[in-house]
């Protein structure tokens, strides 16, 4: 069990990890470099991390997982009007507008998972919950009728996500946010009744 002060000083150097990340790449990061920007000794990196890098990692990938779903709430739990998808959509959109080549569910995917068997667990638990979350208001809102009949939750769901994270790809690529607004804007009035 740790005290507060090893919690906080484990998730400065979580933190750094996931930045130093983002900006260069999961192949030019050392242990030195992430040490330097959470001001830590690597004594305390493998007080933390006893297994190295890979349990660094490891402790990146859940947190870049946490933070995609947390920077969707409350909006993702109350999918329960089409003012609520619109508000969902906007902070999707507006998130990843903001934080363009440094997209955390895109170093989770695209560096970390890749190179960890355990990350890309992380990234299935992660895509599972937020296709879930997904899924629970297109029942709600199709269950009121909002939604057309044939649509099914969980396919819709998973292309909802898959358009996200294929604009987000574009977006990073090309700093244009266009492709990430189509393809939400094209997913939203594909489930709209009547």
């Amino acid at each position: 069990m740790l005290t507060a002060k090893g919690a906080a000083t484990r998730e400065r150097i979580v933190a750094a990890a996931a930045a130093e990340i983002r900006e260069r790449g999961i192949n030019a990061v050392k242990l030195d470099d992430i040490g330097q920007r959470s001001r830590t000794g690597k004594s305390q990196l493998f007080h933390y991390f006893p297994e190295g890098k890979e349990q660094l990692l490891l402790a990146v990938a859940e947190r870049e997982a946490e933070q995609v779903l947390e920077d969707q709430e409350p909006q993702l739990g109350q999918l329960t009007s089409w003012d609520a998808w619109r508000e969902w959509r906007d902070i999707v959109v507006e998130k990843y507008r903001r934080q363009g080549v440094n997209c955390p569910l895109g170093v989770l995917i695209t560096e970390i998972g890749r190179h960890t068997p355990a990350a890309q667990a992380v990234t299935a638990t992660l895509l599972a919950q937020w296709q879930e979350r997904l899924a629970t208001g297109i029942e709600e809102m199709k269950a009121a009728g909002e939604i057309r009949s044939d649509v099914d939750p969980a396919r819709a769901s998973a292309a909802l996500i898959a358009a996200i994270q294929g604009g987000v790809a574009i977006l990073m690529a090309s700093g244009s946010s266009t492709h990430l607004e189509y393809a939400l804007d094209l997913c939203l009035d594909y489930l709209r009744a009547g």
